[in-house]
């Protein structure tokens, strides 16, 4: 029975634009609750601490490899291009998915060989900071995290083929197994193998992002064929994907510049820098990302259709809906940080100094939400227009701002000097993103975007307001010194908040609201059967 709600509900939202990116937005809210649960774990077993740091730095070796090449294909240059082949010839188009993966996996096989050969070289550059008995460690997880990039480059070729047929179930479901092999990884393998157990637990969870989406595709018609035929499709896959990954690789440095700072400070700053930033990724994941992957095929389509109004049409409406959710949740998340904090994480050996400093730094994250989340739709315009040379560049420029200003408020502020420069270098990065766009394609509607903009902005401040006043109330209520008593002056203050700002919205006329009605009562319309 619950399958088949479960069924008619996803055929009533699945194809348009809106519903498949709350069908991607719901698991990734699920994901991101493991993923707050997986970080509780840590943060209990190991608190802000050297164990913590040793894990997260042995992640940015392998993530340095795998997001540069594999994300750069997949979100600048796989999908367009696949998506256009796929309208012309199905089997061109799946051989040209099996080419492209080929090649990637000899490429990043390669690189992780050097890796694995030469990580005592590679990891005392990337943590200096560190003592002798911590980079050891160090190395010990990043090579065996080097294998998850395996299946990491299947599911995302794999993930890129199910988006161009937009097909958006497994895809969406894939990060939820990935975060149970890490938790699992946490609660079963670390008990038995120590730290070396984590690591493990990332491998499982990559095999699981994988093997979860293998059905969709196959069923779908992809077969994995061992083809190395470089055809003009090819060729043009890795020459646009070359910027990207330029760009990409430029992202990656600035994260182990970062590591190197962080390194230096006090024991357990990556930890805190890490854990302020997952808590702050919640939004711009769920949001953003959601939004601008299930608008992206729609922008290829209209661009290889030739039809800007729709491209802009769409882009408008998206970038205002983005707006509408995440500047009030960016204004109530620096109010609610220290209760987010440690209701999230506050537990075993997180205590009360580990819950300030990573309150204080998701604060300074906090004040660039808005365009982190901003920035994949955008970039995701530049993408479809077949142009990926702008983000790159632009890219680069927030790169060097946040590494420059990091370096400086690092040395004054600590961890939240690196925050603060992170928030800096995103602003700069949207802003040049969208100034850009709109020199490309002149009106990007403009009006209606300023208008609803100055809109949300006041009845945000409004509803803010009442989040502040509402913990003020609560504090003298509640118990402040448990649990119970943050999570009810926290809940309390929030959903009060959010019902203003929705009250408001609608008394004001906010047409960005309006969707949310929609999606609402197109569920409710199915559970009752109607269609």
């Amino acid at each position: 029975m619950v399958a088949i709600l479960c069924g008619k509900i996803w055929n009533k939202l699945n194809g348009s634009v809106s519903g498949n990116a709350l069908l991607i937005a719901f698991f990734g809210i699920v994901s991101k609750l493991l993923g707050l649960f997986r970080d509780r774990l840590l943060a209990g077993y190991f608190g802000a601490g050297d164990s913590l740091d040793v894990y997260y730095a042995a992640f940015k070796l392998p993530d340095l490899i795998f997001n540069t090449l594999v994300l750069g294909a997949l979100a600048a240059a796989f999908i367009p291009l696949f998506t256009k082949i796929w309208l012309e010839n199905k089997e061109r188009a799946l051989e040209f998915s099996n080419v492209v993966l080929n090649y990637l996996l000899a490429v990043l096989l390669f690189l992780s060989l050097i890796v694995f050969i030469f990580a005592h070289q590679f990891i005392p550059l990337i943590v200096p900071g560190f003592s002798e008995n911590l980079m050891e460690k160090t190395i010990i997880l990043t090579r065996i995290m080097l294998l998850s990039i395996i299946f990491f480059s299947f599911s995302n070729i794999i993930g890129g083929i199910l988006n161009s047929w937009k097909k958006f179930f497994s895809f969406s479901l894939a990060p939820v197994f990935y975060n149970l092999g890490i938790i699992l990884g946490i609660v079963l393998f670390y008990p038995i193998f120590g730290l070396t157990g984590l690591a493990w637990g990332v491998v499982f969870g990559s095999g699981l992002h994988f093997l979860i989406q293998l059905p969709e595709v196959l069923k779908g018609g992809w077969r994995y064929r061992f083809v190395w035929r470089l055809s003009d499709e090819v060729k043009r896959c890795f020459k646009l994907m070359l910027p990207r990954t330029v760009g990409l690789a430029a992202g990656q440095v600035n994260l182990l510049i970062v590591t190197m700072i962080t390194s230096t400070l006090t024991a357990g700053s990556l930890a805190i820098f890490t854990l302020a930033n997952n808590l702050q990724s919640f939004p711009t994941s769920i949001i953003g990302v959601s939004l601008a992957v299930a608008a992206f095929p729609v922008f290829s389509q209209s661009f290889i259709e030739r039809n800007q109004k729709h491209f802009v049409s769409v882009f408008s409406l998206h970038f205002r809906r983005i707006i509408f959710l995440i500047l009030p949740l960016s204004l109530m998340t620096i109010i609610l940080r220290a209760q987010i904090v440690r209701l999230i994480l506050g537990s075993g050996n997180f205590d009360w100094e580990d819950t300030y400093y990573t309150a204080q730094t998701l604060g300074w994250f906090s004040l660039s939400l808005l365009a982190q989340t901003l920035i994949p739709i955008l970039a995701r315009a530049f993408y479809a227009l077949e142009n990926t040379k702008t983000p790159v560049l632009i890219s680069l420029g927030a790169v060097g701002a946040n590494i420059g200003a990091a370096v400086i408020w690092g040395k004054i502020w600590g961890v939240e000097g690196i925050a603060a420069a992170f928030s800096l270098s995103s602003i700069l990065n949207m802003l040049a993103l969208l100034f850009v766009l709109r020199l490309k394609l002149g009106d990007l509607d403009d009006q209606k975007i300023i208008r609803s903009s100055a809109k949300i902005t006041a009845i945000s401040l409004l509803a803010s307001s009442v989040v502040y006043l509402g913990l003020q109330i609560m504090s003298k209520i509640v118990n402040m010194q448990t649990f119970w008593g943050i999570f009810w002056q926290a809940s309390a203050s929030f959903f009060i908040g959010s019902a203003v700002y929705l009250l408001l919205a609608r008394i004001t006329g906010a047409s960005e609201s309006f969707f949310l009605w929609e999606l609402l009562n197109k569920i409710k319309l199915t559970l009752v059967g109607k269609k």
